[in-house]
């Protein structure tokens, strides 16, 4: 039996592999506060109460189209102060699903969130008119439910618009990319 061997270029391509992930993970983080004074001025409780649409779709880490989806959220506080908000997805493929956030603001003005797909809770920050949350997320894939995290970023624009990006990795290698368009709908009185 002989033994296997492998390419030269092989144990070179290695080293700049290892570096390459090691750079990306480095020098691409944003800071959210990096966007404090920026109009108009993103509050999470004044942009969700109310009915709020959004429209979606999933990429995998290539740009390749996976999915497409419509959310309608439902947004109010309840007796304790806290943000609920009832997500209702409605899928191209036909699935429903829904989600329920409860979302708490501290007294330093970040938020934490939880949900019953979210792993542990999400934690997030706010500045001028931006959003960035992180979280784990329970989602299923080809029949296995894997746990990815994501690190979500929302951008407030005039006329209550607000786009949203979301990176989702798994082992800290991307994996996909989620884009939402979000138009607010209505807010009810008082709020």
């Amino acid at each position: 039996m002989t033994k296997q061997r492998f390419p030269f270029s092989w144990l070179l391509f290695v080293p700049f592999l290892l570096g390459t992930l090691a750079l990306s993970g480095g020098c691409s983080k944003m800071d959210v506060r990096h966007y404090d004074g920026r109009m108009p001025q993103f509050d999470i409780v004044d942009y969700f109460s109310g009915q709020t649409r959004g429209w979606g779709i999933v990429q995998d880490r290539a740009g390749n189209l996976k999915r497409q989806f419509v959310v309608d959220i439902d947004g109010r506080l309840d007796k304790d102060g806290n943000l609920v908000l009832e997500e209702d997805f409605t899928w191209d493929d036909g699935e429903l699903s829904r989600r329920v956030w409860t979302i708490t603001r501290s007294d330093e003005g970040s938020l934490r969130g939880r949900a019953a797909d979210v792993v542990g809770e999400a934690s997030g920050d706010a500045a001028g008119n931006v959003l960035n949350w992180h979280y784990k997320l329970e989602v299923v894939v080809d029949g296995s439910t894997w746990v990815v995290s994501l690190d979500d970023w929302m951008f407030l624009q005039p006329d209550n618009i607000m786009l949203n990006r979301a990176e989702m990795s798994k082992f800290g290698i991307r994996v996909g990319d989620i884009t939402i368009a979000f138009q607010k709908q209505s807010a009810p009185g008082g709020i």
